[in-house]
């Protein structure tokens, strides 16, 4: 009997497991998981992580029989959702996503809206389908499967799209023309020209494309790069997703976001996240659009308001909400992956659910990392100190508070040169938005600030994943890596300029500030009383020690070292 090699998920159908997180990557487990427990999953297919260590091992060739089975579920999942794929009349469109055991976000390949062509996109306009919505969604997968198939640089199709957003005098890409649109496709299909390359038209090729290039985003070197940082396997491959489209780019009454069942900076029990209106998933995590809040109102950088999913989808919030707390008692997590979020927040979130009874105290304990810990330690500035500094005119900006804690360092505007500058000193990653590719400069940063993107940007979530503070969408920034320059309300500062960020409270700050101890070991809130922060801290502390079997003693050099080490517990 061959191998199985593809799992089925979607319509409260599902082959996979959530326990099988090595075979189908995180994100496989977890859309088979939530489909098995009712919850409205777009259906689709996972193809193993043991299909990619395959062909790796074997020169790029899939394992045999694997074919075979992609054409069964193909099929199956086209009888689920009564649409062919490649039908000009009734088109299917899928996504294919990566998702190894292990969440590497932003790090392997994504391509969405496989399936279209010219003659799919005349047929749906003549049938009556928006001519810019089906217009936005061909110019996203030429985008993204030029990008990610075709190797033509993502910034050649951004600056084609920034040409027509200014022909036109609008802000964003949403509010492009469907015939302004019908010119940037014909952009598109240029530049891939000119770099010698020519997408296919058969929506078959596009697939086995977008699978092919998933499986080799596995070795890319931002990816080998994070898994290297992160101490994680080289050899348990990824799982490739291949997913029915859902449109957030379909009108002003459609939406893409992220959701956390909790706060992933603070661990408040409170469904947290972020969405777009009229947009795609993509657009979120890129910081493309200033992103509004599932429960809080807010503003975008020009201080134009941005109600909350709450204000004005009501009914959609609450489905959400509802799914959340069926996620919560059945996963006991923040995601159905696991959840990049601050030590401060695993910490409380860990305390909070044994006092709500979700789960026990080896489990809370277990699902605290250590390099959360560490993290909950990280030095904060002296508040008297950062008061002066903001009464005397040193606040540059405020953005989104993405990552706890506080850094000073000399400004570097590319990755690169973080990396470089890293040698000498600590250094402040500075840009306008952070990529996969800025991973190494991302690591060696102190610090990580953005002028645009929200609290599940790509900067933010990695950050966040690092334990480095960080600061995004502060939209007062205007920076310039070409000229080493970063402006700031008539304010000129150049690489190597010290810069200060306070990721708990999302400011920007001029120069450079001390920092000191976090509020943990200081053991007290600013009012003397303890904190939220201390209180969840040692109750962690204290269900750890219920469970241990070795005794923690310190190595302390000076008075101040050893009572450091007492009042984290250690008994010598």
């Amino acid at each position: 009997m061959s191998t199985k090699y593809i799992y089925f998920f979607g319509g409260g159908d599902a082959e996979g497991r959530g326990d099988q997180k090595e075979l189908l990557g995180g994100k496989g487990a977890g859309l088979a998981e939530m489909s098995s427990l009712g919850l409205p999953v777009p259906p689709g297919f996972t193809l193993t992580t043991e299909a990619c260590i395959h062909y790796h091992d074997h020169g790029g060739r899939y394992p045999e029989g694997l074919e075979e089975q992609f054409e069964s579920q193909l099929a199956h999942l086209e009888e689920v959702q009564g649409q062919r794929f490649g039908d000009p009349q009734d088109p299917l469109l899928l996504s294919v996503r990566s998702g190894g055991p292990v969440s590497m976000p932003g790090m392997m390949e994504t391509v969405l809206n496989l399936g279209l062509n010219e003659e799919i996109i005349a047929a749906q306009i003549e049938r009556g389908v928006d001519p810019r919505f089906i217009r936005d969604c061909y110019r996203r997968l030429l985008t993204m499967f030029g990008d990610v198939v075709l190797d033509v640089p993502h910034s050649s199709f951004e600056r084609i799209l920034a040409e027509q957003r200014q022909s036109e005098a609008v802000r964003f890409d949403s509010e492009i023309s469907a015939d302004g649109l019908g010119s940037v496709i014909g952009g598109y299909h240029e530049l891939i020209e000119a770099h010698g390359k020519s997408f296919p038209s058969d929506p078959r090729e596009q697939l086995w494309a977008g699978v092919r290039a998933v499986f080799d985003s596995w070795n890319v070197q931002r990816a080998r790069d994070y898994r290297r940082l992160h101490g994680l396997s080289e050899d348990s491959g990824t799982g490739v997703n291949v997913q029915t489209m859902v449109f957030g780019n379909r009108g002003l009454d459609c939406a893409t976001g992220v959701a956390f069942t909790r706060n992933p900076a603070s661990g408040e029990k409170k469904v947290y996240g972020e969405y777009l209106v009229n947009a795609q998933g993509e657009d979120v995590v890129a910081g493309i659009r200033t992103p509004q809040h599932l429960t809080v109102a807010g503003k975008d950088t020009n201080g134009s308001d941005l109600p909350a999913m709450e204000e004005v989808m009501p009914e959609v919030f609450g489905q959400l909400d509802g799914i959340r707390g069926k996620l919560e008692t059945h996963y006991h997590m923040l995601q159905t992956r696991d959840g990049k979020r601050t030590g401060a927040a695993a910490v409380r979130v860990a305390a909070e659910m044994v006092d709500e009874g979700l789960v026990e105290t080896r489990e809370a304990v277990a699902r605290v990392h250590p390099d959360q810990l560490t993290q909950v330690l990280a030095p904060v500035f002296e508040p008297r100190e950062k008061a002066q500094a903001i009464a005397g005119g040193r606040l540059l900006a405020k953005g989104l508070p993405a990552g706890p804690g506080a850094a000073s360092g000399r400004i570097a505007l590319t990755a690169e040169r973080a990396a470089e500058m890293a040698r000498s000193g600590p250094v402040m990653l500075v840009r306008d938005e952070t990529s996969p590719e800025d991973i190494v400069g991302m690591h060696a940063a102190v610090g990580i600030l953005t002028s645009r993107g929200g609290m599940t940007s790509h900067a933010a979530i990695v950050a966040r994943g690092m334990g480095k503070p960080c600061v995004v969408g502060a939209g007062a920034l205007h920076v310039d890596d070409q000229g080493a320059e970063l402006r700031v309300d008539g304010k000129l500062f150049h690489e190597g300029d010290e810069l200060s960020i306070d990721g708990t409270a999302g400011e920007v700050i001029e120069g450079s500030l001390a920092a000191h101890p976090s509020e943990i070991l200081a053991g007290q809130g600013d009012g003397g009383a303890e904190s939220t922060a201390v209180v969840s801290f040692n109750a962690v502390m204290r269900m750890a020690d219920e469970h241990r079997r070795l005794q923690v003693r310190a190595n302390a050099d000076t008075p101040e070292d050893a009572a450091v080490a007492r009042r984290l517990g250690a008994e010598g």
